[in-house]
């Protein structure tokens, strides 16, 4: 459905985007994930026809989109921001594209109302924006984006400026809304847990360009190489080959033990231990455990064989 084709953008000389290239399937969620600075929001614009690229092409169903402006192609797009018309009540904010595209009064009514029962905000229809939540304003920007019912959805750091815990409820919804839907989006983040939740394959992005898209099970197992593995918590790595921290098994020493706990954090279900090895190494483990080692407590470490991966 979505094809980017080595696509490059140069600012100032210095390259956003490198020969990035990205294809979408129709149904498809694809989330772009990396860290800042390595192009991922450069991409979105590329693709909403918000940035023109200096090579490369961007095609939808087939069709060149070079020539297309943005209020043509088709997309619908949501920021961090929520980009919220402030003059414009709950209403008419979702109801503005459907207006510009000509929709009878009938039809805008229906579909605005859908739409904020879909994301769980009937009966707002006349509240100012203002007064919204960080949350409802979100949802009140995802129901506007998706009124007009867009070929492709773009989505860039949209639960960005939530609290954690308003951002895991959003989170939920949303991938509640993208199966109910079916809809094809572009999802871009930095945030692990997103992309792998709400992702049918992840895109990883460094220095401007996609380095590897696989499916989350396959990029958690087989990362392309030293730099995507670090970059998603894969500590153990070392000699061309990381062992995933799940496969590392902690349990107290049973004599001298072969190393101590240096570090313990929890987070949420899952305990994070590091330990140092009496040969010197340091392993990183995730222990799903409520009874588990304390820091300075004296361990002994078996690695299951079937957690050690090789860089491809």
């Amino acid at each position: 459905m979505l094809q980017v084709d080595s696509v490059t953008v140069a600012f100032d000389g210095k390259k956003a985007l490198d020969a990035a290239s990205l294809d979408v399937a129709d149904g498809e969620i694809v989330t772009v994930l990396g860290p800042s600075g390595s192009g991922k929001t450069t991409l979105l614009r590329v693709i909403a026809g918000l940035q023109v690229p200096d090579a490369g092409s961007v095609l939808l169903d087939g069709i060149d989109l070079a020539d297309v402006p943005p209020h043509r192609r088709g997309v619908g797009l949501v920021f961090q921001d929520h980009a919220l018309f402030p003059h414009r009540d709950v209403f008419g904010n979702v109801a503005f594209g459907l207006r510009m595209r000509g929709d009878s009064p009938d039809a805008i009514e229906s579909r605005t109302a859908e739409l904020l029962a879909l994301v769980g905000l009937a009966g707002l229809e006349e509240r100012s924006v203002g007064t919204l939540s960080g949350g409802e304003q979100q949802r009140v920007a995802l129901a506007r984006a998706l009124a007009p019912e867009p070929r492709i959805l773009l989505l860039d750091e949209p639960l960005g400026s939530l609290d954690r815990r308003l951002r895991d409820r959003l989170l939920d919804d949303l991938e509640r809304l993208f199966d109910e839907l079916g809809v094809t989006a572009v999802y871009v983040t930095h945030d692990q847990t997103e992309a792998f939740t709400l992702g049918d394959r992840v895109a990883v992005m460094r220095d401007g360009h996609v380095v590897q898209v696989a499916t989350p099970d396959d990029l958690w197992a087989h990362p392309l190489d030293e730099d995507v593995a670090r970059f998603l918590g894969l500590a153990n790595v070392a000699d061309e080959k990381i062992v995933r921290p799940e496969a590392v098994r902690v349990r107290p020493a049973t004599g001298d033990g072969q190393g101590v706990v240096e570090r313990v954090v929890r987070v949420g279900p899952v305990v994070r231990l590091r330990v140092r090895l009496d040969d010197g190494r340091t392993l990183e483990a995730a222990v799903a455990a409520i009874a588990h080692p304390h820091a300075g407590d004296r361990v002994d470490v078996e690695i299951d064989p079937e957690g050690i991966v090789r860089f491809r």
